[in-house]
């Protein structure tokens, strides 16, 4: 990373913290399908953000100019960054009262970055990348198609990484417009004053909108003219592919850093499954798909619904009076998650068939998803005993009550099964709950 940039300030802060960057490679067209779903939804949502960019050179940014100017209309504030180019602020969308312009010098580090932040009181996102180096191309150097342009950087939701980034491009700003950095600051601070956390439905909307964007982009890949572009192209594909999973990923990620109740839900569920996936003797498919579907199972229920545990009668009539499922059917989306989508679906059947959404019993649901309806009702209920009173042994009260419910609720062998997962923790088993390299998303998926 180059040194001075932001992309290299920022990691530089998170190198030693609980929450390490996920720095990951991306193709341009990637980042062009990804900048333009997370800037367009702006122009579909309520909210009024700042937006603060960096185009690497004004060129680049006069392609974008007039996609700039509908984005003006809904921002409080856009400031570009870029070096200046030939009509780089001629061009009406930079003469917008809202809009400013900071002219990089040339070697300047941040003339080699690709970021767009998005901050509002109800939606934020980010890209933070920077173009691969001579070196770090390799012994082809730099390509000479723009389509096989790489860089090295990672994309988020996270509200307070988009509001530590813009606090850094603020600063990075200053040394050229000290005005501008003050109004900019005025404005961060103003939002955070106001900032409420992204409703569910509008981050499923968000999601849907990257997943449907790389797609299209995923279209123009297929059927290179030439044999010897096919590497290349599975490689670009491959990208694609990773980024809607990531999408995904990162949905789960921001619901669980927003429920203050339960902010280990994906990964312990995670953990939890493919522990009893290898308990239980299943083949490394299925507890692939256990492991996956950990980290995603809390996109099938209603937002009343993350933060109850399954099994309470209150959360029964919360699900019988939902008519449908819509954040596990987003999942459809993407041909290679359909399993998943339906694993989640399921999830909320119970064993007797009194559940939803299709009342199956018995062995008509499917394994994958009796197996999470049983672990996330217990990791939930763990949770709650350890922050009541932890010295009353959380596990084995959680059990009890799973065990309460076998037959009716939870397929029995697999309480069974839970139980000899509860008495190996108890003698000092320890679950590898660690968190995704969500930038690699491909091995999910394979």
């Amino acid at each position: 990373m180059l040194e001075g940039s932001i992309l290299q300030k920022l990691s530089q802060a998170h190198q030693n913290s609980s929450r390490p960057l996920n720095l990951g490679v991306y193709y341009k067209n990637t980042l062009v399908a990804l900048c333009h779903a997370l800037e367009d939804f702006i122009l579909e949502s309520d909210s009024k953000p700042l937006i603060v960019t960096a185009f690497q050179r004004g060129k680049w940014y006069l392609e974008e100019a007039e996609r700039y100017g509908d984005l003006a209309d809904k921002a409080q504030k856009i400031a570009i960054m870029a070096s200046g180019d030939a009509g780089f602020a001629e061009h009406p969308t930079s003469k917008r009262d809202n809009v400013a312009l900071v002219k990089l010098q040339d070697d300047d580090p941040v003339a080699q970055e690709w970021h767009l932040m998005i901050l509002s009181s109800s939606y934020t996102a980010m890209v933070l990348c920077q173009e691969l180096s001579i070196e770090e191309y390799g012994v082809g150097g730099q390509p000479q198609e723009d389509l096989e342009r790489k860089f090295y950087g990672f994309w988020t939701f996270e509200p307070d990484l988009v509001k530590e980034t813009v606090l850094l491009a603020i600063d990075h700003i200053k040394s050229y417009d000290s005005k501008l950095a003050q109004n900019l600051s005025d404005r961060l601070s103003q939002i955070s004053a106001e900032y409420t956390k992204q409703a569910p439905e509008e981050l499923t909307a968000v999601v849907s909108r990257v997943v449907h964007y790389l797609q299209e982009s995923q279209t123009t890949l297929h059927n290179p003219q030439k044999a010897d572009d096919f590497n290349f192209f599975q490689d670009l594909d491959d990208n694609i592919v990773s980024n809607e999973m990531q999408a995904f990923l990162r949905m789960a990620q921001i619901i669980d850093l927003t429920d203050t109740l339960n902010p280990m839900a994906a990964t312990e569920v995670s953990a939890l499954g493919e522990a009893m996936g290898q308990l239980l003797d299943l083949p490394a498919w299925q507890i692939k798909r256990l492991r996956l579907g950990g980290l995603l199972h809390r996109l099938s229920l209603s937002p009343q619904t993350t933060t109850e545990a399954s099994h309470t009668a209150t959360q029964q009539e919360v699900l019988k009076r939902q008519d449908s499922l819509p954040q596990a059917s987003v999942l459809r989306i993407m041909p290679q998650l359909k399993a998943i989508a339906k694993i989640l679906t399921h999830q909320t059947e119970t064993w007797d068939g009194s559940g939803v959404p299709s009342g199956l019993a018995y062995d008509n649901i499917p394994l994958e998803s009796r197996i999470l309806r049983l672990i996330a009702d217990f990791q939930y209920q763990v949770t709650q005993y350890q922050k009541q009173n932890p010295t009353e042994n959380p596990l084995a009260k959680a059990f009890t009550n799973c065990q309460n419910d076998a037959g009716k609720v939870y397929d029995p062998k697999l309480v069974e099964a839970l139980g000899l997962l509860v008495m190996g923790i108890q003698q000092g088993m320890t679950l590898q709950t660690y968190r995704p390299k969500i930038a690699g998303g491909m091995w999910l998926i394979e």
